[in-house]
């Protein structure tokens, strides 16, 4: 058998209905099951009111008069007789302020008068206790009357200060005016009081805001329909809705994740389709576009900010949890769940995305919607298409992204092939954005430090700058920068280099590295003196310098060349001799 509640809460149910409360209110008020609630409403020993005193029967009902709200003197004055009745006379349980408190609820409901609204709404006993120290209090009314009950000294002059609080008008402001215009001869802390309360318990209505032609699109996503693929596997894709907010044109297309590039396909899709692109976007904050959500200052996903940058647009994320900020595509995602694709399978996302397609076409744009009372697709054509932005002459160009370490080599990896960064960044994380031409290498501010041309998995691409100077080998510099630090020695070894690099060629320039290392150790003067000796030798060995300059030997004297001397016999001689064999062999 189930639970019974108490008398208490099943007559703290039936008044809360008859004050138009929802099941769903007063489940939480009483903080029992709505279920619970919903069984006792309109059941016949819960529906018959308890006896109830007659308005201003006073004691001789035999309870205490409910409180009257403030204001409700009397008809005239804007009371409400009907919340006064509404509670039973038996559940009545009189607070400071005109706070009537039902027994067996931790929340107590206050019964606000107005000039043409009577309502009741909770609040806490905080709420409650505020309002008793602010309200002026006064004895309980000895002559019945619930009218009488807890009364301002303004209550007089109450439609005057409604009327000023519409204004904008503050309390000290509407003191002063009481006392100079209407004679007023209460306090201003009374005044004070019941503005503040008057403040409390009055809801100001939301704000609708309409847009100028082009100046706002609404995005979002919601479940897409059912495809079902040739092995009978149902899934649901993810739906997305754009609509701009001028003339309701929509645009749909269903995607199987949300992520970051699907969102920006879509994006730039919907701009194509619309044929040019607004001023805002606002979106919500889901994790493809919105790295960390603020209502003030959020952070977006760095390639947002690039496709935004890219279409001129800007990008304003609502606050989080309140779905009004983007109350048109709100009810747009419903729209097109309910009339475009709810009872629709497809057999792919491509034909799905055909079906929305047409359907936007043929249905939403032809409709007459309801708040601007036009046809959807003449709006747009008329007013807001030729208000819209002209698109840029390429598409967005798409990249991917993400962090990288850089190695002990100083380059990072993408796509399996290596990048060079500048050294300061050695061991460091840089964010690195890549599309199928061009690598580009950010620091954490997001400062471009590098750019390369993309390149096949297993090639290295080095900036020369990018190479430490202490990292860069004297074999690497080449023969013309070691030659030049070799001439700064002197001509000597200068001429000694030059003839010994153009004899030895590529085996040349270590020997050039190990000429300038002798240079680190010797004087200059000692160094050529052995470079001209050895030029004078022809000798072009290194090792040939290093004995030179621990024996300091003397050049190599030259003599000049000697035509005739006593002890060589001339030519003519040698001529006649050979003559003479000659013949000698050749008789017989």
């Amino acid at each position: 058998m189930a639970n019974q509640l108490k008398m208490d809460k099943v007559q703290s149910i039936e008044s809360l209905r008859q004050l138009g409360w929802s099941q769903r209110r007063i489940a939480e008020t009483l903080d029992i099951d709505r279920e619970t609630v919903a069984r006792y409403v309109g059941r016949p020993e819960a529906g018959s009111k308890p006896a109830q005193a007659p308005l201003g029967a006073g004691e001789e009902a035999g309870s205490k008069p409910a409180q009257a709200p403030l204001g409700a003197g009397n008809p005239e004055e804007g009371s409400c007789p009907r919340a006064a009745e509404a509670l039973p006379a038996p559940q009545r349980k009189e607070g400071a302020a005109g706070v009537t408190a039902l027994r067996g609820s931790s929340s107590p409901v206050r019964l606000h008068g107005d000039d043409n609204v009577c309502a009741a709404s909770l609040v806490t006993p905080t709420e409650d206790s505020a309002a008793a120290a602010t309200g002026s209090q006064t004895e309980a009314p000895r002559d019945g009357s619930a009218a009488a009950a807890s009364r301002s000294a303004c209550q007089p002059w109450l439609a005057i200060i409604t009327a000023k609080l519409d204004q904008g008008l503050n309390a000290q402001r509407i003191y002063q005016d009481l006392v100079g215009e209407h004679a007023f001869s209460g306090s201003y802390y009374s005044v004070r009081r019941l503005v503040q309360r008057l403040g409390q318990s009055r809801d100001l209505p939301f704000r609708r805001l309409e847009c100028a032609a082009g100046a706002e699109v609404q995005v979002d996503f919601g479940k897409g329909a059912a495809v079902v693929g040739p092995d009978g596997r149902r899934r649901r894709p993810h739906v997305f809705r754009l609509v701009l907010s001028h003339s309701r044109k929509g645009y749909s297309e269903a995607v199987w994740r949300q992520t970051t590039e699907a969102f920006l396909r879509c994006l730039e899709n919907a701009f194509c389709s619309f044929g040019g692109a607004p001023e805002t976007v606002v979106l919500d904050n889901l994790k493809a576009a919105v790295t960390t959500p603020d209502w003030y200052d959020p952070e977006l996903n760095p390639k947002l900010q690039a496709f935004a940058a890219h279409y001129g647009v800007a990008l304003l994320p609502t606050k989080s949890y309140t779905p009004r900020h983007k109350g048109k595509i709100e009810r747009g995602i419903g729209y097109v769940q309910d009339n475009g694709l709810k009872g629709r399978t497809f057999a792919s996302l491509d034909e799905q995305n055909q079906h929305l397609r047409q359907w936007e076409e043929s249905v939403a744009d032809t409709r007459l919607h309801g708040t601007t009372r036009q046809q959807v697709g003449k709006v747009f054509a008329a007013v807001e298409r030729p208000a819209l932005r002209p698109l840029p002459a390429e598409r967005f160009p798409f990249f991917h992204e993400g962090r990288r370490r850089v190695h002990r080599d100083g380059h990072v990896e993408v796509d399996k092939a290596y990048y060079s960064v500048p050294p300061e960044y050695l061991g460091r994380e840089v964010w690195v954005r890549w599309d199928a031409r061009l690598v580009r290498l950010f620091n954490q501010r997001w400062e471009e430090i590098a750019i390369h041309v993309k390149h096949e998995p297993g090639r290295f691409s080095t900036h020369a700058q990018h190479v430490a100077a202490a990292k860069i080998s004297n074999v690497e510099r080449g023969a013309s920068y070691l030659l030049s630090q070799v001439s700064r020695i002197g001509a000597q070894t200068a001429r000694w280099a030059q003839t010994m690099l153009q004899e030895r060629g590529i085996e040349g320039v270590r020997v050039l590295q190990g000429l300038l290392s002798l240079a680190k150790r010797h004087a200059s003067a000692d160094l050529e003196r052995a470079c001209g000796t050895a030029l004078s030798y022809g000798a072009y060995r290194l090792r040939t310098l290093r004995t030179l300059l621990q024996r300091h030997a003397p050049a190599q004297q030259q003599f000049d060349f000697i035509a005739e001397h006593p002890l060589i016999r001339s030519l003519t001689d040698y001529a006649a001799l050979v003559h003479n064999s000659f013949h000698k062999e050749s008789r017989p």
